[in-house]
């Protein structure tokens, strides 16, 4: 060895330690792992990131998710899921069949009576899928047969917190990678002037707070942790340069910076430093992409007529539904909306108009847009909350006050585009919207562990989305403290039915 040339790439390897050899290797054998994950014939999309040639473990559907999270827990009996009976039967007490044993959150537990709440809102069929629209969301009703309704889903989580961090990383317990952060993994970016993973979130929305770890990596490496774009000023905090500081002053001192932290790594062998550098790396080239790409004034009026008014006020729903559409179109893999206010325990009627006053034609305008440009076919669209609502009414019943409580038991989402099952609609609840029901309309208890037809647990939705992004959930792994850890935990089924 002592022999071999310098310009020999074994070179490097001389006078190293029995430990930092070994820690290269291991780094040379992840990736050959990784690759040995993928078959040979889906390498044919060049990205930048973990898999550099944009391998799939099938042919995917989808190239991009825009999820829109609606934080609160949206009631889906005053949205999608319509049903008389509420009304029929509104005030009397829900039947204790019907409730069972199920466990109920501290603000309603105490109520000695559960009388129904039937929904303030009319209902009415739309579209070739007859699909059941709220009075309050005219204008999703018009791409009714975009729509793929999940009617099905359920939940462990009663309470807001774990709640929305399980469907955002998989777990109840903060610390895991978010969904984002794991297809930015698997996947890398189509853009290498951009973040891989972005968010937004709504401004001047109380209610539930929002957590940094809802887009945070985890224990994946800090390269694949989602970037907040703000409304109003810098979009991205502390890209700009400061003041005295000229681009070419920029570029030299990064350069400088790089050769530094490449010394420490030789020292270190920390794969967080070659983060670092590959993070300021894109900071710089963000410099030059984020402006653009965050400039609506050159959108025509017909855009912004399309999302609707609050299109041209930065931060709103609709005009992050606006930027979006314009993040998917520069090639940024996972964009995350954030929405809250969907926290109706009391002011129901007030509160779900305000948020569909918010949120509908602008939902609806983003479906329209991509489909305009050609796009919807491989963006995915998903929305939904974390939980559902009640049947019962929270407190006392009066029409224009009353409130649901959390209830997990049975809820609704939507997808649009990317490969789904478009105007249909999948499971269904029993008669008075609080349960599971069967193709007989009787209520089933599903569980988590064992594939109930008809039922969606989030893990299965998580796995189906990944599939139609290309990824087996059962393959996407990261080994962390002794085991595999992926999305989808140790269960999770793909939905079939859900596809087009």
């Amino acid at each position: 060895m002592s022999n071999i040339d310098r310009d020999h790439p074994l070179h490097s390897l001389l006078g190293l330690t029995r430990r930092e050899f070994f820690g290269r290797s291991a780094q040379g054998m992840g990736a050959l792992a990784l690759a040995s994950l993928m078959p040979s014939w889906a390498m044919g999309e060049a990205v930048q990131g973990t898999m550099k040639s944009g391998r799939y473990h099938h042919p995917p559907k989808a190239k991009r998710i825009i999820y829109l999270c609606q934080a609160g827990g949206p009631a889906q009996q005053d949205l999608f899921d319509y049903k008389p009976l509420l009304n029929k039967n509104h005030g009397q007490n829900l039947p204790d069949n019907i409730r069972g044993t199920q466990r109920l959150t501290a603000m309603s537990a105490n109520q000695s009576v559960f009388p129904l709440a039937g929904s303030p809102f009319k209902f009415s069929q739309h579209g070739q899928s007859g699909a059941w629209f709220s009075e309050v969301l005219p204008h999703l009703a018009e791409v009714s047969d975009e729509l793929c309704f999940v009617k099905s889903m359920f939940t462990e989580a009663i309470n807001h917190d774990p709640a929305i961090t399980f469907f955002q990383t998989g777990s109840q317990i903060a610390g895991r990678p978010s969904f984002g952060s794991w297809l930015s993994y698997g996947l890398g970016s189509m853009n290498e002037d951009l973040p891989a993973f972005v968010v937004l979130a709504s401004v001047n929305k109380g209610d539930q707070p929002l957590y940094a770890r809802l887009w945070g990596s985890g224990f994946l490496d800090s390269r694949y942790q989602g970037v907040r774009f703000r409304s109003g000023g810098d979009p991205v905090l502390y890209l700009s340069n400061p003041d005295g500081i000229c681009g070419s002053g920029r570029r030299a001192m990064l350069d400088r910076l790089s050769e530094l932290n490449k010394v420490e790594f030789e020292k270190e062998l920390d794969p967080e430093i070659e983060s670092r550098i590959a993070q300021y790396e894109l900071a710089y080239r963000m410099q030059t992409s984020v402006p653009e790409v965050t400039d609506l004034s050159k959108e025509p009026a017909e855009v912004f007529e399309l999302y609707g008014p609050d299109s041209h006020k930065p931060g709103t729903f609709a005009s992050n539904c606006l930027m979006a559409r314009r993040l998917a179109q520069k090639g940024v893999r996972f964009i995350q909306l954030y929405h809250q206010g969907w926290d109706q325990h009391g002011g129901l009627k007030g509160g779900i108009s305000a948020q569909c006053k918010d949120t509908d034609q602008p939902t609806a305008a983003l479906i329209k847009d991509l489909k305009r440009l050609g796009m919807l076919e491989d963006t995915l669209i998903v929305w939904g909350g974390e939980f559902g609502r009640t049947s019962y009414c929270q407190g006392p019943l009066d029409l224009n006050s009353f409130g649901r409580d959390h209830h997990p038991r049975c809820f609704t989402v939507f997808m649009a585009g990317g490969g789904v099952n478009a105007g249909t609609t999948y499971g269904r609840t029993d008669d008075y919207g609080y349960n599971i029901a069967d193709a007989d309309g009787n209520p089933i208890s599903p569980t988590k562990e064992v594939q109930t037809k008809g039922a969606v647990h989030v893990h299965d939705l998580q796995a189906t989305l990944l599939w139609l992004l290309g990824i087996d959930h059962t393959k996407l792994t990261f080994a962390y403290q002794g085991r595999d850890f992926r999305l989808t935990d140790v269960h999770g089924h793909v939905i079939q039915e859900l596809m087009a």
